[in-house]
Parts: structure tokens; C-alpha cells; sequence
């Protein structure tokens, strides 16, 4: 793990592994989240050439928080990033909560992303045409509710689940998710997956919630771009049974994403597809440069 210290003087941990010589996929977490990636990703990444680029988003694990911030406002932070480690193009990846920060890079940063990959990423709020809590497991309807009520309530909300995350292990993120996690997923977790899960929110959440809360207000708001400003080729790879970002998102997204190729999955959920399907996820990406 390392450290930048960014113009505006806060920090960002980041890492980076693979090839020598490699292209970069910079990759987007989830919520709540951090730089360490899931091991599948990351292998599969790395098999294809590609060398992955993580970092944790502005309030997780040492990186600095930034109360108010928009989805929008992580390109600044990557463009900074990728100038510290001397990319000047890479494409971009984004996992659930990452796809809005995913779309945000691809839009703003045109000449620097050469394509953007979606892995079961949360559609806009107020997405024309889709309800947005429509599918969600119970527990993610309560957490946005609380979200859209503002940060005295949603920082209530989330509180209680500090400490649970912070310790989990495997079979804890099971019972304290259980309303989000179909069997395939609940599968996945029983294996190295749920390892890299337990992880990722040990290191997420071991300085605080703040990462979690600016993330959850900044998605039922406006996410301060436009779909149409994505003109990068765009993958979006969403499953039918996922409980945390609902089918009809990935519908969604591919529908108004202007370059967009839709791979809308029956039976995967949100872990899982990600789990099974890495390979098949950065070979696309890998041959977007070679397009």
C-alpha cells in the first residue's frame, strides 16, 4: 500500500501489481469498500496483461474523507493518481457502488480512458423510467432511505454497522447481509471470495463510516455528469438475481449508456458474477486496446 498526497492536500492510499510493462485497469470499489480488490479480479486482470490500479475512494481506510463530495469528483482524484504513477491511458472498471465513480472517469477523462467496464453497478436515483429501490433486499431499501432523509439519518443508520464490518469474518457478512444475498451469492461467500469481502471492509471501515456516508448521499443525488458524456466503449455485466443493485439497473444503464454492450446474465447475482465471470470481464478490456 501507498500513499499520495493529492493537490488539494488530502491523501489517497493506493496499490499497484502485475505485469512489468502492462496496460493499467483502474478499478473502481464498492460500497463500502477499499483498495484491496477481489483476488478473482485481480488474477484475471493480470493473466490477461493487464496491470490493476486500486485505491480507496475519498473517507475509506487512510484515504481523506471529502464531506459533500459528488460522484463526479473522484476525477480529479484519478486524474492525480494516474499522473503519480505515470499512466497517461488506462480503462477503467467499477463494482457496484464503484460503477457511478467507474462513469464518472470515462466521462470526464475521454482522452485518458480507453474503454469502462460496469460490474453490477447502481443505476442513478432518479433515473427516468426505473425505480430505484425497486428488488433491493430490505436492508439496502432502509440504508438509501435513510440516505435520502440526509447524513444526520443515514449516519444513525449506518452506526450499528461499524463494528460488525469492521470484525467480520465470512459467515458474519452472511447473517448481517442476509437480506441482500441470494444463494448463489451466499455460495461465493463461503469460499476465498467471502475472505476478500471480510477484508476489504476491515479496511474500509477501520478509521471510520465516513467513506460509506458521503458515498450513499452522493448516489441520491445528482451525480454532477450526464450518461451521454460516456462515449468510451462501455461493458455492463449485470445478473437476474441480485439483491444489492436490481437487474432492472443494469437494464437501465445499458439502455442509455450511447456505447454501451449489455451482458445481462440470468441466475448470477452480485457477488457471483463478478466471482465467475472475471476472466471473460478483462479479456474484454484487455482487447478494448487492441481494438
Amino acid at each position: 500500500m501507498d500513499t499520495l498526497t493529492l493537490p488539494d492536500g488530502r491523501t489517497l492510499d493506493y496499490m499497484i501489481s502485475g505485469p512489468d510493462g502492462g496496460e493499467v485497469v483502474l478499478f473502481h470499489h464498492g460500497t463500502p469498500g477499499s483498495l484491496h480488490a477481489s483476488h478473482r479480479i485481480e488474477e484475471a486482470a493480470h493473466d490477461a496483461g493487464l496491470r490493476v490500479l486500486t485505491y480507496s475512494r475519498a473517507g475509506y481506510g487512510g484515504s481523506t474523507s471529502k464531506p459533500g463530495r459528488r460522484v463526479v469528483d473522484v476525477t480529479a482524484d484519478v486524474a492525480a493518481l494516474l499522473d503519480h504513477v505515470g499512466a497517461e491511458r488506462c480503462v477503467v472498471a467499477g463494482w457496484s457502488g464503484g460503477g457511478p465513480h467507474c462513469l464518472a472517469t470515462a466521462a470526464r477523462l475521454p482522452d485518458r480512458i480507453v474503454a469502462a467496464l460496469v460490474i453490477a453497478g447502481v443505476a442513478p436515483y432518479d433515473a427516468d423510467g426505473l425505480t430505484f429501490l425497486d428488488g433491493m433486499g430490505e436492508d439496502n431499501i432502509d440504508e438509501f432511505g435513510a440516505a435520502a432523509e440526509g447524513e444526520p439519518a443515514l449516519r444513525t443508520y449506518l452506526e450499528p454497522y461499524l463494528p460488525q464490518l469492521r470484525a467480520a469474518t465470512p459467515r458474519d457478512i452472511i447473517e448481517t447481509l442476509s437480506s441482500l444475498l441470494p444463494d448463489v451469492d451466499r455460495a461465493v461467500i463461503t469460499e476465498r471470495t467471502g475472505e476478500d469481502l471480510a477484508r476489504n471492509f476491515h479496511e474500509a471501515l477501520r478509521v471510520g463510516l465516513e467513506g460509506w456516508l458521503e458515498d450513499d448521499l452522493a448516489f441520491t443525488r445528482h451525480w454532477g455528469f450526464e450518461l451521454d458524456e460516456v462515449t468510451v466503449p462501455t461493458y455492463v455485466w449485470q445478473g437476474s438475481l441480485d439483491l444489492m443493485v436490481p437487474f432492472a439497473h443494469g437494464q437501465w444503464l445499458a439502455a442509455h449508456l450511447p456505447n454501451a454492450t449489455a451482458h445481462l446474465i440470468e441466475g448470477e447475482g452480485h457477488l457471483s458474477i463478478g466471482d465467475g465471470r472475471a476472466v471473460e470481464m478483462m479479456a474484454e478490456l484487455a482487447g478494448a486496446w487492441r481494438a
